[in-house]
């Protein structure tokens, strides 16, 4: 359980630093009908960085992996988007653009995991 806790900070500490690093590229795959583009990027980077150094640490573990949890939902309209308009991704193959919405399940599950005492 320690390889993957520490394995699951990295990865949402690396992503939600992308992006304050990409900024841009993260505002390019918000849905049209959300407001403040910029804003949210940078809001849901720093909640994967708090996620991702909060489940390293045994007191905020089990609230950050809920956080983590409400965040993976909270970007699925995103995800959502980018597979409905591929016309605005066209380096990105339509399959996989399709592909991350069930890759969301064991990320989800992952973190999920880490709700229960004793993770």
């Amino acid at each position: 359980m320690k390889l993957g806790r520490m394995l699951m900070g990295a990865t949402y500490v690396v992503a939600g630093a992308g992006h304050f690093v990409a900024t841009r590229l993260y505002m390019h795959i918000m849905p049209d009908y959300l407001p403040a583009h910029k804003e949210l990027v940078l809001i849901s980077g720093a909640a994967e960085i708090a996620g991702g150094l909060g489940v390293l640490v045994p007191q905020t573990r089990r609230a950050a992996s809920r956080g983590l949890v409400a965040l993976l939902v909270a970007v699925m309209p995103a995800n959502l988007w980018m597979a409905q308009h591929p016309e605005r991704f066209p380096g990105i193959p339509l399959w996989a653009l399709w592909a991350r919405l069930p890759l969301q399940i064991p990320l989800l599950l992952w973190a999920w995991t880490y709700t229960r005492k004793n993770q």
